[in-house]
Order: structure tokens, then C-alpha cells, then sequence
């Protein structure tokens, strides 16, 4: 993650008018919001954290930190105002403060462990000012001091108040009031003239001098490009230059001469180097000035403070190293404390060649350094086989003995130069693991491994641990004892413990103040006077006894100050016209008065006003798009009734209800009206055309003379080829059964024969080749049955069917009834009355009721009703009613 924190000007300077028409500080917001325009290009973009400060006392100063989202960043910026003093030292110290707080809780400085690259959280800071001059409550000071106060836990184990990985980048708005000359700023200076320069030089970052608006946008291009993931380090030459290299045109120093025209190292970003070129092409310069300029130059590549840039994995999508770079201190188990560290760790460099040392499956870590004067100096030299080692003073465990943890080597191609870190003194090292596989084939011998603890001697405890890893990464494992690791003393360890529960609680401290508005100031006290008043004349009291009375008291209470103050208005407070009238503006007291006259001769006290209607609705300009303040103060919103529908936003039908609440039983109207168009257009398809012959029986009551077997038995039906086919004809035909299926009905005439119903047979359409296997059942039947018996049964099998026939409107009004509530429906099929061939035909005509409305969950459970009745049933019965479906 990179932290791009904007620390904004909002000094009263800041309301200056450009030549643009529009204030420093409108400036100020829209580089704000280019420069995250421009930053939304890059890929890497979305890693990015963006914060707000400004130059306010804390907790107001952070307008945006580590938990407000990018909108709130957006509102608060553009609600920014500027009125305040320009506290520049403090309000860097408040933005180290809100960075630092959240790396000592982490634990990613690893005091006394190292200073590994790839334990970084990179920030970079961007102050956007107008270069005025720095006041503060004491006056204007001439120079940038940032308090020493220490806020943060662990403060004191680092001398500066910013990190490795911490740089600062400023913009110093100079934009006149007229309009300048055209092509007056070809290039884009540093702001040497003001004191943030120093600050953004000593963190690795930059000034930008900007005077128009065309140098503005191109210093945010600029600004954008140093947003880069890496830490800063200080490389410092020891020991001699390396020895010339003699070629053609090429001279000693370093530098060439083509063609009378001067090409020395990093001119191209050199103000100093620009002006040496032109002052030698006009001739305003004498030699011997030039000479001295030069080897100064040639001379910058010495000491050099540089960023490397630290890649991020894009497999895990964070950086990934394995060794530290050393502390400049060698770890004692016995030392209390551990001694302060520099922010930026001072590496230097011998110029003496050496070729690069790298043995098979051993890692190193790769950095690349950022382009200056040292790497154009090796770039120059074209030696991309050989390297200079690199050191950290007092690293070993004896002070006048560096040991190399790495080498600067220039790449293969000549196009950067890199920083190789390997394990601790590698020189030593690598000769002995390569002893180890090639030689001794992981069997080491007595002497190698009196040669391997030797070299454990020298190296810090903290290179332990990589060490190990690395190693048994290669294949050889148990070589370094475990009780390396402990390098620091309890005490130590104890510390940095406290010191990372104190950095919590100071962290969720920081974030719930962030948004707080700060406390209400009480008033400026007023203090007794020191010169001489009217109040200590020595005729005083004389004076008071003519006008009348004892004035004594009068004199002692003037002279008393200790409880007066003078008010000072809170911008975050509405006044209150018509209940103070300290509120009134000394300019509005006659309007007032007015207003207030209106009130008062109304008519009746309701229509009182304790506010008027032009300020009730009158809002700044910059506060018309603040909805979100507005929202805030809203009440909230009351809750749902638990009584009402849950209704859905579905596109197309708004009023659609929740059909997962069971216990709802409203249905929309139009919905309603739809079921029952459906049904009615449906039916009147399906139903055949009316004929000449005898109209269908009523509902009602059936007569009295029925033949039992010929009520249950239905139509017979030509036996199916296949379950598909009989899928398909019952689909076609239950709906027309369900509604007009004919009964055949078995007559008794006086002398006892039996007699077909002729209006039964044109009705029915099933009867047709089949009709003379219907006559021989029925023969069969009337020739068992007794007929005395036949006249009993027949009366109860017409209460049974009647009961049946109300039983199954109702069954299927419930059908047709929305919701999921199903237990109407089955507290009216355990009331069916018959045989279990009445019941089980009367559960189909349900199940075929519920599939016209795809009631998937009903047809199941109906589906296990039947097989649970089913199963009630005698042996008998039960084989009787499954040999019916078979007939058929």
C-alpha cells in the first residue's frame, strides 16, 4: 500500500487572488484532484491510500486518515477554508506523527533485527503552500523547526522524525496577481528560497517553484512519476577512486569532451551544470572558474543520498526479500536498551573491483538504484563484470572490522545499476557452502564445520534466521543452533512489546478523534490594567460622594477582572436572533428591530416566527453540495411494521410481495384479476361445444339408484406404449376429467333390470371401441350384487359423493389461494369420505390442480399424502386400488 498524504496551506495567506481570478487555496484543491486524475493512469493506482491534512491544531488537522473512505476525502477537501496561522514545522510533525503510529504497531522497523527494504510501508507526503512566511502564536520564524515533542511511542529509537521510506515532495504556489510574460519560466526550479526545501532534500523528495498555471500541471506530471515503492539510502565513497579508465575521448575524470561541448555526469539535472554549459558558450567564465565547478561535479558522485526502488511481487501482490541490511551497532544480549538509529542508513562503498560472487540455489535480493550522479558514474565506466562492495560501519561485532553484506554492479545491458544484498560477510560464506555441496556432498567434516562456526562468530544473531531458511532451502539443514536468535537482551524484547501495545491503543485513540470538532473556546480573558486609570485618582471617592451615594463598591468591582471575557464567535454555531440579541450583527440591528415589531403586533401566538424565512433558506456557496452534513442531521429513519409485506424491487411489477413469508396472505389486484382471467380463458378453451342433447347435471345431490362400482370405476383407456406417452395423454385429459366426468350410472326399473343413461353415453368421450368392454363390467357387477343390497349401499354412496363434491370446490379455492401456507388444504383432505379409490382420485384431482399453478412443493407433499394412505389401507384394498390404474 502507498500512503499519498497531502498536508494543504490553510494559512489566511492562502485567499490571495491569482491571475487566474481564483484564491491560492481553489488552487491548492484542483492540483489535488489532477494529481489524482493523472495518478488513476498507473496500474499500481489501486493500492494507493490517500489522506488530508492540513495545517489546523490536532484533532482537526486530519481531515481524511486511515479509516475515512474516498468519499469523505472528496467532501472534505472541497469544504476546506483557509484562516489559519502558517505552522508549517508542527503540521509536518502532526503528519510523521499520524505515519509513525501505525509502523510502531505494525512492527515493520525491526529495531535491533536489521533494516529489511522489504518491510516497508511507502509514504509520500505532498505540501501544497504559498511560500509566505512561517508565524506562529510567537511570531514569524525564519527558519523550519519541527517540535521534538514525542507523541508517538518509540519515538526516541529513531534521531528524525521520519523513516526511510518517507519522503516529502512541496509545491509553492508563487502565482502573481497580473498575468506573466509569456515563456517567462521555461523550467521548473526548486523552491530554494524557502525553508521546506531544505526538509523535502534531507527526506529524499523535492521543491517544485510554480508561477503559472502550465508549470503547475507539468509539476504534478513530475510529482506523479516520483511515486515509486522503495526507501532511501545514504551512499557514502571510502577509500580511493577507482583507477581511470584511458579510451578515446575520454578523459581522466570521468567526464568527455566531443566536440568542444562538455558532457559530465547528471548535467542534464543540474541547475549549477546548465549554468556552467551556458556561461562557458558565451564566454562569461574564465577557465580556471570552470575547472573547480567541474571537478565538483565529477565529485557529487561520492556522497549521494539515492532511493532503491523495491518491487512488488505480482504473484502475492507485496514485496518479498530475505536478507536485512545491518545495524550500525553490533547486538548485545547483556545491553538494557538499544541506541538510536538514523532514519536512513548510511552505506558505503569501496571502489575496489571485484567480480560477483552468486552460488547456485543460494538467494539474494535485487534492488535497483534510482538515477544519479553515482549511477551515471558507473554507467560511464562500462563494467558491467565487475562490482564494489558495500559496508555499514561498526556492523561487526568489533568496530574497526567492516564485513561487505552486498555489491553495487551495473546491469548487463549497461541500463541501471543494481544493489545485490547477500548474507553477511558472503566473501566467507559462499567458499564454504560451496565446499559443502561440491566437495563434502552435505557430509561436512570436522574441519568445515570449525570453519563454519568461525564464520557464525562474526555474523549478527539476526542473519540467523534467513540463514537458516536459506540453507535448508538448499538442502542442508541443521546447521546453524537455533539459540542465535535470541540477540536481545530481555529487557530489549520487553520494551518493544509495551512499546507496540502502546502504539494500538494510541492508533484507536487517533482514529475515533478524527471528525471531532474541537472544544468551544471560552473566551479571551481579561487581565487588570498596569497603566494608571481614572479608577486609582486619589479624588475618586470624592468625585462618587458628589454625583451622589457610596461608590466604594462600584470601584472594587471595576478594578476585579478575574471574571471577565470576551466572547469569541463559533462559526459552528447558528445564531440565534430572536433569543439573544448579543447574535445581532451591529450592521442587521435595525432590520432586527423590524422583524422583531412583525412578531409582535401578530394576531395570535402561533404565528410567531423565531426564525426568518430568507436565513432558514440561506446557504453559502460552498456549502450547497455538502449533502452529506445535511443527511447526518436527519433523524433516523423509522422502522418497517412487522405486519406489513416485505415487497421486493423487481423491475416491471414494483409491488411484487415476499413470497417467502409464509404468514402473508395479501395479493395485489392486478395480480388477482390475472389468476382469474387465466382460469376463466382456460376452461372456456378447453370445454367442448355444447350439443343438441341433454344438458350436463347440476351440481347437487345425485339420485338415489347408483351403482357403486360404477361410481369408483372410471373410464377405461387404451393401455399406453410407453410412460412418456402416458405422461402426455394424462397431462391432455385430467383437466377435461376433472371438470366433465361422466358417472355411468346403473338404473334399477321395476322389474329389476339394469338400464344404461343414454345422456352418459353421448357425454363421454372415452367410451367409443371401448364401449363393449364397459358393457361386459358392468354385466358382471349388476349379476353379483344383490338387489336389496344394491338399494342401501347406492343411498350411502350418494351422501359420500355429495360430501366429496363440496369437499373438492373447497380443496380447490385453497389451491388457487397464494402463499406457501398449505395447512387449509390438508385439514380438508383428511375429512374425504369413501373408498380409497374415492380418496385417491379425488388427492389427483388436487395434484392437478396445484400443477396448473406450478405449486411444485404442494404436488410433492400431496404426492406423500397418497402414499401414506395408501399404505393405511387394508392388504386388500390396497391391491384392489393398484390394480386399477393397471386396468386402465
Amino acid at each position: 500500500m502507498t500512503i499519498i498524504l497531502f498536508l494543504l496551506d490553510t494559512s489566511a495567506s492562502m485567499n490571495q487572488r491569482t491571475y487566474m481570478g481564483t484564491a491560492l487555496i481553489d488552487v491548492a484543491k484542483a492540483a489535488v484532484e489532477t494529481f489524482m486524475k493523472i495518478r488513476s493512469r498507473d496500474p499500481n493506482s489501486r493500492w494507493d491510500r490517500y489522506m488530508l491534512l492540513t495545517f489546523e491544531d490536532p484533532p482537526a488537522n486530519v481531515k481524511a486518515g486511515w479509516k475515512e473512505s474516498h468519499a469523505t476525502f472528496i467532501s472534505e477537501l472541497k469544504n476546506l477554508k483557509a484562516g489559519d496561522l502558517s505552522t508549517l514545522g508542527p503540521a509536518l510533525k502532526n503528519a510523521f506523527d499520524l505515519l509513525n503510529i501505525n509502523r510502531m504497531q505494525s512492527g515493520i522497523d525491526t529495531y535491533g533485527q536489521g533494516r529489511s527494504p522489504f518491510f516497508l510501508e511507502p509514504a509520500v507526503i505532498i505540501v501544497i503552500t504559498d511560500g509566505g512566511y512561517l508565524t506562529t502564536m510567537n511570531g514569524v520564524q525564519a527558519e523550519l523547526n519541527l517540535p521534538m515533542n514525542n507523541n508517538v511511542p518509540g519515538t526516541e529509537l529513531t534521531k528524525e522524525p521520519f523513516r526511510w521510506d518517507q519522503r516529502i515532495f512541496s509545491i509553492v504556489l508563487r502565482m502573481p496577481g497580473s498575468v506573466p510574460p509569456e515563456n517567462a519560466f521555461p523550467f521548473i526550479l526548486p523552491a530554494e528560497s524557502h525553508p521546506i526545501d531544505a526538509m523535502c532534500d534531507v527526506t529524499g523528495g523535492r521543491s517544485y517553484a510554480v508561477f503559472t498555471q502550465k508549470m503547475l500541471n507539468g509539476a504534478l506530471e513530475s510529482l506523479v512519476q516520483k511515486v515509486q515503492s522503495g526507501v532511501v539510502i545514504n551512499f557514502e565513497k571510502i577509500g580511493n577512486d577507482p583507477p581511470p579508465l584511458i579510451t578515446e575521448g575520454v578523459k581522466a575524470d570521468g567526464s568527455s569532451e566531443l566536440n568542444g561541448t562538455l558532457k559530465g555526469p547528471a548535467l542534464t539535472e543540474n541547475q549549477d551544470a546548465n549554468k556552467i554549459i551556458s556561461d562557458r558558450e558565451n564566454g562569461n567564465e574564465d577557465k580556471k572558474q570552470l575547472n573547480l565547478q567541474q571537478s565538483q561535479l565529477n565529485a557529487a558522485w561520492h556522497n549521494c543520498r539515492k532511493l532503491i526502488y523495491v518491487p512488488r511481487s505480482a504473484q502475492k501482490g507485496y514485496s518479498v526479500g530475505h536478507w536485512p541490511i545491518p545495524e550500525a551497532y553490533w547486538p548485545d544480549v547483556s545491553s538494557p536498551q538499544l541506541p538510536p538509529r538514523s532514519a536512513h542508513p548510511v552505506l558505503r562503498f569501496s571502489c575496489s573491483p571485484c567480480d560477483p560472487m552468486v552460488i547456485e540455489n543460494l538467494p539474494f535480493d535485487k534492488y535497483e538504484l534510482e538515477p544519479s550522479p553515482l549511477t551515471q558514474y558507473i554507467l560511464e565506466r562500462r563494467q558491467p563484470n565487475s562490482c564494489w562492495q558495500v559496508f555499514i560501519g561498526n556492523s561487526a561485532k568489533y568496530s574497526d572490522i567492516c564485513h561487505p553484506f552486498g555489491y553495487l554492479k551495473a546491469s548487463s545491458v549497461l541500463s541501471c545499476v543494481n544493489l545485490f544484498v547477500m548474507p553477511y560477510n558472503y566473501p566467507i560464506l559462499l567458499p564454504l557452502l560451496e565446499e559443502l555441496f561440491k566437495v563434502h556432498k552435505l557430509k561436512p567434516t570436522p574441519k568445515w564445520r570449525q570453519q563454519f562456526e568461525n564464520y557464525l562468530k562474526t555474523m549478527p544473531g539476526y542473519y540467523a534466521g534467513p540463514l537458516r531458511r536459506a540453507m535448508a532451502r538448499m538442502g542442508a539443514a541443521n546447521l546453524v543452533p537455533d539459540n542465535m536468535d535470541n540477540c536481545l537482551s530481555y529487557s530489549v524484547i520487553t520494551y518493544l512489546k509495551k512499546l507496540k501495545n502502546q502504539a494500538k491503543i494510541e492508533m484507536d485513540r487517533l482514529i475515533a478523534s478524527v471528525g471531532q470538532k474541537p472544544q468551544h473556546n471560552e473566551g479571551i480573558k481579561v487581565s487588570s490594567r498596569s497603566q494608571t486609570s481614572v479608577l486609582q485618582r486619589k479624588d475618586f471617592n470624592q468625585l462618587m460622594q458628589n454625583l451622589g451615594g457610596n461608590m466604594a463598591w462600584l470601584k472594587q468591582d471595576l478594578q476585579e477582572y478575574t471574571t471577565f471575557s470576551i466572547a469569541v464567535p463559533d462559526r459552528g454555531i447558528k445564531p440565534q436572533f430572536y433569543r439573544n440579541p448579543y447574535d445581532i450583527p451591529r450592521k442587521s440591528l435595525l432590520d432586527q428591530v423590524t422583524r422583531m415589531r412583525t412578531n409582535f403586533l401578530q394576531s395570535s401566538y402561533t404565528n410567531t416566527k423565531l426564525c426568518d424565512e430568507d436565513n432558514l433558506h440561506s446557504v453559502p456557496v460552498g456549502q450547497m453540495g455538502n449533502y452529506q452534513e445535511y443527511l447526518k442531521r436527519q433523524p433516523p429513519a423509522l422502522r418497517e411494521l412487522e405486519s406489513s409485506p416485505v415487497r421486493l424491487h423487481m423491475f416491471g411489477n414494483p409491488f411484487k410481495v415476499n413470497k417467502s413469508n409464509q404468514n402473508t396472505f395479501m395479493v395485489d389486484e392486478a395480480e388477482e384479476a390475472m389468476f382469474g382471467t387465466q382460469t376463466r380463458n382456460k376452461r372456456s378453451s378447453e370445454s367442448p361445444p355444447p350439443s343438441p342433447g341433454p344438458k350436463k347435471r347440476k351440481a347437487g345431490p345425485l339420485p338415489r339408484e347408483l351403482s357403486v362400482q360404477q361410481l369408483i370405476t372410471p373410464p377405461p383407456s387404451p393401455v399406453p406404449d410407453s410412460p412418456e406417452e402416458e405422461k402426455m395423454e394424462t397431462d391432455e385429459t385430467q383437466e377435461q376429467m376433472l371438470e366433465d366426468r361422466p358417472l355411468q350410472i346403473v338404473l334399477d326399473s321395476d322389474d329389476g333390470s339394469p338400464e344404461k343413461v343414454k345422456s352418459a353415453e353421448k357425454t363421454n368421450n372415452h367410451v367409443g371401441e371401448d364401449h363393449n368392454h364397459s358393457n361386459n363390467v358392468d354385466a358382471k357387477v349388476t349379476n353379483n350384487i344383490d338387489h336389496g343390497n344394491k338399494i342401501g349401499n347406492s343411498r350411502r354412496e350418494a351422501a359420500v359423493c355429495s360430501h366429496n363434491s363440496k369437499l373438492r370446490i373447497s380443496l380447490v379455492r385453497e389451491v388457487k389461494r397464494p402463499g406457501k401456507n398449505y395447512d387449509g388444504i390438508f385439514s380438508l383432505l383428511n375429512t374425504i369420505q369413501g373408498g380409497l379409490d374415492a380418496r385417491c382420485s379425488l388427492v389427483r384431482d388436487v395434484i392437478h390442480e396445484a400443477a396448473r399453478f406450478k405449486k411444485k412443493v404442494l404436488i410433492k407433499m400431496l404426492e406423500q399424502f397418497v402414499d401414506t394412505m395408501v399404505q393405511g389401507e387394508p392388504k386388500r384394498e390396497r391391491m384392489n386400488s393398484l390394480s386399477v390404474p393397471h386396468a386402465r
